[in-house]
């Protein structure tokens, strides 16, 4: 059976979904307190963690563990949505920098593009050099930020990695800690690789000897993989040729990423109810902020004292937007998500309205002049506005545009996943198929090409091209 570590806010409703097929491990004390079991403390073959914007979860390990456990996630609900990562954690590469910026470079890696700090490489490096890097950190498809590089080989693990930066061994601890782990080591029979050195991670501590060796053992198997990779590729510094970079030396492990709709969220409320007390909405308010989440956690624990919690009561839409935002005179921002895994922001605007509990908020952005509007073919002058109606839940939302006199300029009505509301945000993802109507009256329903497109090559699952295809007409007859 294989081994799942699960980390995040989803930890409990995973948990719970995983055990019968994985044997979870490395469990946090709450996690075994609420199941009231033993979670061994072995190596990991595949991590489940919550994004750092809570949005989804990456999935981190055995190539063959993570496709099996990305396409369980994959059919949480309709809005989930994955895409394999083509610079998976431990990843080597040969590249070349194409900018460098403040305090580290850029690097092509292909598919994807890398950042190398200056202080994770022991020489200087320009625009146009040559290097061998690592992923060391992974990061979503939708965040902000490139991937972690580092040129420190590493073979990763939960209870024990292997690091070319380490000379000994190394532990996390105290002291006498360390001083254990350390004898512990030179009493295992695995034999670690030259040039590889010994990192303990926190599990170890919680590890028996069995464990241990089992750990150290793969995360050999892991350092070997990566110099088989390596055995026959040039200098990472030499002048040679560049035509044929960036060039991927090695991959032991594989990195799969999953976004977590709204519907999907409820799905996992669902899995952690079967094992404790779970309001409505609960991943759903978890995913927002560190504050809604100790929110969340109070009002759970209250709740088990009072009885209270029903298992049929709705999402507390307007408790949530009363507690946590948006409100009126706040500046939200338009996350848009792509079914390619891109996020793009519509930019920011003020919220002019809010009606927490029908869970309606209107935000008005001033746009800038150049070009015309998509799909509608109006001008896009300074001074025009762009007024938007969300609703949480609702699978589609309108923009009208207005001129700096208040002359209609054409409503854009995008189709999309369930609207979710966060504090500083509005995210969902974009479905293609939008309506449109112009100044006229006209109403015309735009880019399905588009969503038949993305249907065909495996980005949109045919029942939520199906659900799009329904939005779009009944908002197309609404509007004529």
């Amino acid at each position: 059976m294989s081994r799942l570590r699960i980390r995040g806010i989803y930890t409990t409703a995973l948990t719970e979904r995983f055990r019968e097929e994985f044997d979870v491990v490395q469990a946090s004390p709450p996690i075994r307190r609420r199941f009231d079991a033993e979670f061994a403390a072995k190596e990991y073959d595949a991590s489940v963690e919550t994004t750092d914007d809570r949005q989804g979860a990456g999935v981190v390990g055995d190539p063959e563990t993570v496709e099996r456990v990305a396409d369980d996630l994959a059919s949480l609900g309709v809005d989930t949505f994955r895409w394999t990562d083509p610079a998976p954690r431990g990843t080597v590469f040969d590249a070349v920098v194409t900018d460098t910026l403040g305090g580290g470079a850029v690097v092509d890696l292909g598919d994807r593009e890398g950042y190398l700090s200056f202080g994770r490489v022991d020489r200087r490096i320009d625009e146009g050099d040559r290097v061998r890097v690592q992923v060391h950190d992974p990061a979503p498809p939708w965040a902000d930020h490139r991937p972690v590089l580092g040129a420190e080989l590493q073979a990763f693990g939960g209870v024990v990695s292997l690091s070319t930066g380490v000379d000994k061994i190394v532990a996390s601890g105290d002291e006498a800690t360390r001083t254990e782990l350390a004898r512990t080591t030179e009493m295992l029979p695995t034999e670690v690789p030259d040039d590889w050195g010994v990192r303990w991670e926190y599990a170890a501590e919680d590890a028996g000897m069995d464990a241990m060796s089992d750990a150290l053992g793969r995360a050999v198997e892991r350092a070997e993989t990566i110099d088989a990779g390596l055995a026959d590729a040039p200098d990472s510094t030499s002048d040679g040729s560049r035509a044929d970079l960036p060039r991927k030396l090695a991959a032991p492990e594989a990195t799969t990423w999953c976004w977590f709709g709204r519907e999907s969220r409820f799905a996992l409320d669902a899995e952690r109810r079967d094992v404790t007390t779970t309001m409505p909405g609960h991943h759903r308010v978890k995913a927002a902020r560190e504050s809604a989440s100790a929110a969340v956690d109070f009002v759970e624990d209250l709740w088990t004292e009072t009885d209270a919690l029903g298992d049929d009561d709705e999402f507390p839409t307007g408790a949530a937007l009363r507690q946590f935002g948006p409100a009126a005179g706040d500046r939200i921002e338009i996350r848009h998500g792509k079914p390619d895994g891109r996020c793009f922001s519509l930019g920011r605007g003020e919220v002019t309205a809010c009606s927490p509990d029908e869970g309606k908020v209107t935000v008005r952005r001033k746009m800038t002049g150049g070009g015309t509007y998509d799909a509608l073919g109006t001008s896009r002058e300074s001074g025009d506005a762009a007024i938007t109606k969300f609703r949480e839940g609702r699978w589609w939302y309108p923009t009208v545009y207005r001129s700096e006199e208040g002359e209609s300029k054409g409503t854009y009505v995008n189709v999309c996943t369930p609207v979710e509301l966060f504090p500083e945000a509005a995210r969902y993802v974009d479905l293609h198929v939008d309506v449109v109507k112009f100044p006229d009256g006209t109403v015309e329903r735009v880019d399905d090409d588009e969503l038949d497109a993305a249907v065909e090559t495996g980005e949109i699952a045919a029942p939520l091209a199906e659900k799009a295809r329904s939005v779009a007409g009944s908002v197309e007859r609404a509007l004529k």
